[in-house]
């Protein structure tokens, strides 16, 4: 009879060890803790997540989430922020500058994402060719990505790229070719000055990069407006 309480036992001594962690349904453990993660912030500084708008001067944020201009027709967040880790915002800071020399510079449509969001997205679309599994988490869930285009700094207009955001079709393939000269050189900054510091392309959205070291980052599930009461 003791050995049916073993499992259990072990499952609950699990949960506890975690401590500000929360492995779930789906079988991932996110940290949805903000004393968890302090502690890993302390430990090592580049974990932090920071505010873009005031870490990087004059970028532009169209946080599509936080409105009803996104494939699900709903606001899933309550604030139009974005975040990211340390390192990948001071890259991204770099790539800010180089495009600021030709008058250019960057519009952010989203960034960190609390991993409740991606189980959303997969809930309402079950198909993972289009959005992330909740099985093995998004790069944006650690802080790791960043869905970004070009804008012109006199103007504040985007430059022409191949499709709009959150656009599923083939055309929105970074490798897409039936495309204008003018859309495709478009693309090919974006893609060149992004990838000059550490940002990699997604093989389905021109708009989506993840940043070199994603993996070291752990999931997160913290909302928007605690992150924004403990960090800077």
């Amino acid at each position: 009879m003791r050995i049916k309480f073993i499992a259990p036992l072990i499952l609950l001594f699990s949960a506890v060890i975690c401590y500000g962690q929360t492995v779930t349904k789906y079988g991932v453990t996110v940290v949805n803790d903000t004393s968890f993660y302090k502690k890993e912030v302390e430990r090592d500084s580049l974990n932090m997540l920071v505010d873009i708008e005031k870490f990087i001067p004059h970028i532009k944020l169209d946080i599509k989430y936080a409105t009803k201009d996104n494939f699900l027709g709903m606001p899933v967040y309550n604030k139009p922020k974005a975040f990211l880790r340390l390192p990948a915002a001071i890259a991204l800071k770099k790539v800010q500058a180089e495009l600021n020399k030709k008058g250019l510079g960057l519009k952010i449509y989203d960034a960190y994402r609390p991993y409740s969001v991606t189980v959303l997205f997969y809930e309402k679309v079950k198909d993972t060719n289009f959005v992330s599994s909740p099985w093995e988490g998004s790069r944006h869930n650690r802080g790791c990505a960043v869905d970004v285009t070009i804008i012109n700094l006199k103007t504040g207009r985007e430059l022409e790229m191949p499709t709009k955001f959150d656009d599923f079709t083939a055309k929105a393939h970074p490798d897409y070719k039936n495309l204008s000269d003018t859309v495709k050189s478009n693309r090919t900054l974006l893609f060149n000055v992004m990838s000059k510091y550490g940002f990699r392309k997604y093989p389905t959205e021109w708009w989506h990069f993840d940043f070199s070291g994603w993996v070291n980052y752990f999931l997160m599930d913290i909302k928007f407006e605690d992150l924004e009461k403990i960090i800077l």
